[in-house]
């Protein structure tokens, strides 16, 4: 399965954007031309899938302040929709706000609906065949049968049906769009404050899939080197701080710690003195080269903080990545853009806006 791609609607500066994702898709604009808005409707697919979906929102504002802030036609109701495309099948939710009287929890979403439906790869205008239909609190399924059937349980509004109807047996088609989106990976924000954990030792247990935050970073490069791709993580250390080893620092406790051996220097350098960029080069080479790669990708901003001068080792880590999975990546560097265009499997997507909206130019 592989996404192929990405509607939004009504979302914040996004009126209507359709895009085609690639296996290395690229989003470049100007800061305020909504590259984190388009960000953003990705995770908030992904979080429906973990039951997280009224939590992600209310981390923005709640529904209210998710929904298009500009003018809509008189009497249209206040629909956000994001659809994925993950041939064959398509998916795809739309929420609203809570109808009156909405109480307490007036910023959580209503899911007004929900489907899934086949397409015909080969016949793209043909008609495609629901799987599912989700309104309101009610949904129409297939089952392992294939059969039409209705749920028999009232669905909760403020939550996706991917992650209410988890009988993986009973309802498959279900079972495989909630995996497919739970293992898409999100990398926007690794801290590098003089207390973040990346500076401290922490527990070392081995650590296939780098944390969100890369608070386990010494333990993920450890993994790599164990059971990854140990010649592809020196290369590309190598790349980015010529000279330079990478090592583990383990204390009595089996704390880890990153240290890294650079030319000129008598000791390696703890990660209490490396730089904000250098850590946070490093986290971007624990996610990339993860040995079990997701589904897709997706990473914000990997520039933020880097010195001009790792942006071509850094389009280089992102291009290798791209032959494991698919890659998103958006960025305001356009030399890091203009970088990854130049591989043939990248999709360059140029976002600006006018009066207000988010358009899109590929």
């Amino acid at each position: 399965m592989q996404l192929t791609a990405l509607e939004v609607s009504g979302y914040r500066s996004i009126k209507q954007l359709a895009i085609e994702v690639g296996q290395l898709t690229v989003v470049v604009g100007a800061n305020g031309t909504g590259k984190t808005n388009l960000y953003r409707a990705l995770t908030l697919a992904c979080a429906a899938a973990d039951g997280g979906l009224a939590r992600a929102l209310a981390e923005e504002g709640g529904m209210p302040s998710a929904l298009w802030a500009g003018e809509r036609p008189k009497g249209a109701p206040a629909r956000m929709r994001v659809a994925l495309t993950m041939a064959p099948l398509r998916y795809a939710i739309s929420c609203g706000l809570v109808p009156p009287p909405a109480g307490v929890f007036a910023l959580d979403p209503d899911v007004k609906e929900e489907r899934i439906e086949l397409l015909d790869e080969n016949s793209p205008r043909s008609r495609p065949v629901e799987l599912l239909l989700r309104e309101g609190g009610s949904a129409h399924l297939r089952d392992e049968e294939g059969a039409r059937v209705t749920y028999p349980f009232a669905l909760s509004s403020w939550e996706s049906v991917l992650s209410q109807i988890t009988d993986p047996r009973r309802y498959p088609v279900v079972h495989q769009v909630r995996q497919a989106l739970r293992s898409v990976r999100f990398y926007h924000q690794f801290r590098t404050d003089g207390d973040s954990p990346l500076r401290q030792p922490q527990v070392g247990v081995r650590t296939p899939v780098l944390a969100h935050d890369g608070c386990d970073l010494a333990a993920a490069l450890a993994t790599i080197r164990e059971i990854g791709d140990a010649a592809a993580l020196d290369e590309r250390i190598a790349d980015a701080f010529p000279g330079s080893r990478l090592g583990l620092d383990i204390d009595e406790r089996t704390r880890f710690a990153v240290t890294l051996s650079q030319p000129g220097l008598r000791r390696a350098l703890a990660a209490t003195e490396l730089s904000d960029g250098t850590l946070r080069y490093l986290c971007l080479v624990a996610a990339l080269l993860s040995p079990r790669p997701p589904l897709l990708l997706a990473l914000n901003e990997p520039e933020t903080s880097l010195h001009p001068d790792l942006l071509a080792p850094l389009a280089r880590l992102l291009r290798d990545a791209a032959d494991r999975t698919q890659v998103w990546v958006t960025t305001h560097a356009r030399p890091l853009a203009d970088a990854l265009a130049a591989d043939p499997r990248a999709r360059l997507i140029t976002l600006d806006k006018k009066n207000g909206e988010t358009r899109a130019t590929v």
